[in-house]
């Protein structure tokens, strides 16, 4: 029997092939919360406010057991026989849990992977952490649980699940920095610091490949854009890694390998 759960995208959960995610938003919101939680009771009293926020209804209880009624049929339906849904979605004192091995989800596969490459890179070899971090990056499907109805508790997952993603990017991105491919990197990051225009690491690391490629103006540019962006919208000035590469840049000195702090108030 082989069960596999992912919320890296859309939701999935599969037994043996046998897709038993449902369709209707609520049950599907019971799903996704035990499914990023595999292993761990989750107890009522959060699922009640995912579900129904601070205002769950008089029939709150009742209605969350005919959800959990309802996914234990479809697992019936695709489980082996002589397997009750009861031992997969278990009853636990308190709340409810989704009894598989963790590490059949996503997450795992993601986690091993991500923790492998930084190894790798911490090691001195940043072609062996660039392979991994990027195998850690494909096994996602596009923002994370995309097609469930998010609620508060679910929120606070997806929040941590792409602040992750982020941290194995800008590491896969260091290991590119390392092994030479500025000019590779130039178009992507153009992108990236577009999108997430107050990382200051993904800045960081543009200024240096735009630097290393002959384009020091373009990246003291990339500099002056951020610190007008974090000045204008949260009064905070550039931290002292960027500050230091700024004047590097501007000195002709060797650009420091590493980022120090982050930004600091604007006196």
């Amino acid at each position: 029997m082989d069960i596999r759960t992912g919320v890296l995208g859309p939701l999935t959960m599969t037994v043996d092939g046998t897709s038993v995610v449902p369709t209707a938003a609520k049950p599907r919101k019971v799903l996704a919360l035990l499914a990023v939680r595999v292993g761990q009771v989750v107890p009522v009293p959060v699922i009640l406010e995912e579900l129904w926020g601070g205002h769950p209804p008089a029939s709150a209880l009742t209605t969350l057991q005919t959800y959990i009624l309802q996914l234990r049929r479809l697992l019936d339906a695709a489980l082996p026989a002589g397997v009750s849904a009861k031992r997969v979605l278990r009853t636990a004192f308190g709340g409810y849990q989704l009894d598989i091995d963790p590490d059949t989800t996503d997450t795992a596969a993601f986690e091993r992977y991500g923790a492998t490459g930084i190894r790798a890179m911490d090691l001195g070899d940043p072609e062996t952490a660039e392979r991994l971090l990027r195998q850690a990056a494909a096994i996602w499907r596009g923002p994370a649980l995309v097609d469930v109805e998010i609620g508060p508790r679910l929120e606070a997952d997806v929040r941590y699940l792409e602040e992750r993603r982020m941290a194995m990017l800008e590491r896969r991105i260091d290991a590119d920095l390392a092994i030479g491919r500025h000019t590779e990197l130039l178009s992507e990051l153009a992108a990236l610091t577009s999108e997430h225009r107050l990382n200051e690491r993904l800045c960081e690391q543009y200024m240096r490949a735009l630097h290393r490629c002959g384009r020091s103006v373009d990246a003291l540019s990339a500099y002056r854009r951020i610190r007008r962006d974090l000045v204008g919208e949260l009064a905070l000035e550039p931290g002292p890694g960027l500050r230091e590469l700024e004047r590097a840049i501007l000195g002709a000195a060797a650009v420091p390998t590493a980022a120090r702090g982050r930004a600091q108030l604007v006196p």
